[in-house]
């Protein structure tokens, strides 16, 4: 009975991944959205997608997690031409100069809720490094009914202040402090990998098939 016991504990541990999965983030689907207040009379928003990176998630213990994602800022759009110019330009992120921001996990701890945790990393904007830490909701796990494929996914929040990456401009009649919420669904790299290579192989077959009359 003991024997049979410790048996079924060492399958239960064996069940048990001991390493984290390595993740890729579907770029289609890691978007983020941030909001400013506008003299005190409104909150406009601006959008940002086309994110690609990597995640290491250990669903046995969260806290080995790790993510690291680079967000081109030349998607940024707020649905207004000016402003979005405006933004490109020197005044602001400087795209020309700064083409990107990256964010780099240093640390993961578990947050209030089973489904929660608090990501610390170094966020890379504008040629400054500052510490940020997002409160993450994991959403989901498991396989996408479209693709068979083991995927996550999750959303974020944080609040940051713009003057901290030197890009203060207006303040304070314009907010400082800036309402980030990001969403990203991200898919087993390895599997992914392959999936992609198949696609590429079915697409190519399908344009050298000669047209049938």
């Amino acid at each position: 009975m003991i024997r049979r016991t410790a048996l079924a504990a060492w399958f239960a541990l064996a069940s048990v991944p001991l390493h984290a999965t390595t993740y890729t983030l579907e770029p289609d689907y890691t978007q983020g959205v941030f909001r400013w207040n506008h003299l005190g009379f409104s909150s406009p928003a601006a959008q940002f997608a086309q994110g690609e990176g990597t995640l290491e998630f250990d669903r046995a213990d969260p806290t080995r997690s790790s993510v690291t994602v680079t967000i081109p800022l030349e998607s940024l759009r707020t649905g207004v031409a000016g402003l979005d110019e405006h933004f490109r330009s020197a005044d602001f992120f400087d795209t020309a100069k700064f083409p990107s921001a990256t964010f780099r996990s240093t640390h993961v701890e578990k947050g209030p809720a089973a489904d929660q945790l608090k990501v610390t990393g170094d966020l890379s904007l504008h040629g400054v490094t500052q510490p940020v830490t997002l409160d993450v909701t994991v959403v989901k796990i498991g396989s996408n009914p479209r693709t068979g494929l083991a995927t996550i996914g999750f959303d974020a929040a944080t609040t940051l202040k713009r003057s901290a990456f030197r890009l203060g401009k207006y303040v304070p009649q314009v907010g400082d402090e800036i309402q980030l919420r990001i969403t990203s669904q991200a898919v087993d790299a390895q599997a992914y990998a392959q999936y992609l290579k198949t696609q590429a192989a079915a697409e190519a077959a399908a344009g050298s098939s000669p047209t049938k009359k």
